[in-house]
């Protein structure tokens, strides 16, 4: 799996250093929600720097270190460009720095993308690209995503249009060869986003939403000044979207050189345009994500980190489960390692922990609150054995 280079240290240091004091004064009391009283051409400030945003996503994502940095500076380069665009003082020409994650599940690019949104104090909003349809047939409709970015905001345009969305498994959209019929959930989605991720407008209300037609309807009828605008404008929305991309490194592989040989994660890190193409997604949607980037698997000693150091470890969430019963429930470093070892096999990623855990203490959850027992030790012992550890601690053995 991954190798030494991936590794990073783990800087738990406080995010505020470095941070501007107007950066820290804003606080969230939504994740992704700005909350202020400024006027709307002024609610949008940003002034981090790419190491404050990788300082801050080491604190929950492990490893992923080449990730970090093309992201952070990506998010910076947009939301820098956003800011000059409200202060009047924009270059001529942008081009927008819509991003391509690859990598496999449980890698962490949900949360790296959901880390930096609630920082940056944006509103995000993620969804599958399987769910969506060209318009006009069964199925969702991408604009549907700009209309969830609305609501992220409090229902404010002017918020939502420098919001984040983030398009998962966009490699299911890919459409290799001719089927012979119309494609409408691949290469039509793919069609439908060009817009969106430049420069589109989309109405606040779906036509296809008569009860918020009729309310649009009444509320112009009533008038009043203030109004929102009809449109959401996405010029200054950033894309980002990830995907599997299962089968790729056999056309980088084969494109390098049938006696090319390296690792998955190795081969993936070089993918192409053209690479990406042979797999089957439209040229022209390739072109507007300029910013690419691989995600590595995770190996043992990733996941024990993850479990060990990151911020939202899951076992912290097996700590407060059992806390809610008056359990303490002590974690030692040699039942992580061997919770790690377990979830390799899974080869889900950090996925894979919950699927062990739930293995190791389902039957711990529902016997230790009826019981006397008070705190127990989580070791390799009790990781190979829970059943014989379970019953041990019930009949008072340690």
């Amino acid at each position: 799996m991954s190798s030494s280079n991936h590794r990073e240290p783990n800087d738990l240091g406080p995010i505020t250093a470095g941070v501007p004091k107007k950066i820290r004064a804003a606080r969230l009391s939504k994740p992704g929600v700005v909350e202020t009283a400024a006027p709307a051409e002024a609610q949008f400030s940003f002034n981090l720097k790419p190491a404050n945003i990788a300082k801050h996503l080491n604190r929950f994502v492990i490893g992923q270190r080449e990730a970090k940095k093309v992201l952070s500076v990506a998010l910076c380069d947009h939301f820098q460009h956003v800011r000059l665009t409200l202060e009047g003082q924009a270059a001529p020409f942008y081009q927008k720095q819509n991003v391509l994650l690859l990598g496999p599940t449980g890698v962490g690019k949900t949360h790296l993308i959901r880390s930096a949104a609630e920082l940056i104090g944006v509103p995000f909003v993620k969804a599958d690209a399987t769910k969506f349809s060209e318009t006009g047939y069964v199925g969702g409709d991408v604009d549907d995503l700009v209309r969830d970015l609305l609501r992220r905001a409090g229902g404010d345009v002017k918020k939502a249009e420098h919001g984040i969305i983030y398009l998962d498994e966009v490699d299911k959209l890919a459409t290799r060869g001719d089927s012979g019929g119309r494609d409408v959930s691949g290469r039509g989605v793919q069609t439908n986003l060009l817009k969106l991720m430049e420069d589109g407008d989309v109405p606040v209300v779906s036509p296809n939403d008569m009860t918020g037609q009729l309310q649009s309807a009444m509320s112009a009828m009533r008038g009043g000044g203030g109004a929102q605008p009809e449109t959401i404008n996405t010029r200054h929305i950033l894309f980002i979207v990830s995907g599997a991309f299962s089968g790729i490194e056999e056309i980088v592989r084969h494109r390098l050189g049938a006696k090319i040989k390296q690792a998955t994660d190795q081969l993936i890190a070089q993918t192409s345009t053209a690479d990406l193409i042979t797999y089957g997604l439209e040229p022209e949607f390739v072109g507007r994500l300029p910013v690419r980037v691989a995600c590595h698997g995770l190996d043992t000693d990733d996941l024990f980190n993850v479990l060990r150091k990151s911020e939202s470890s899951l076992i912290h969430q097996y700590e407060r489960a059992f806390a809610a019963y008056g359990i303490h429930c002590d974690f030692k470093d040699d039942g992580l390692r061997r919770l790690a070892e377990l979830a390799v096999n899974e080869q889900t990623g950090a996925r894979g922990l919950m699927t062990i855990c739930e293995r190791v203490f389902r039957d711990f959850k529902f016997q230790l609150p009826s019981s006397r027992v008070k705190k127990f030790a989580v070791t390799a012992k009790l990781v190979e054995s829970p059943a014989a550890t379970l019953c041990g601690l019930l009949a008072g053995r340690k």
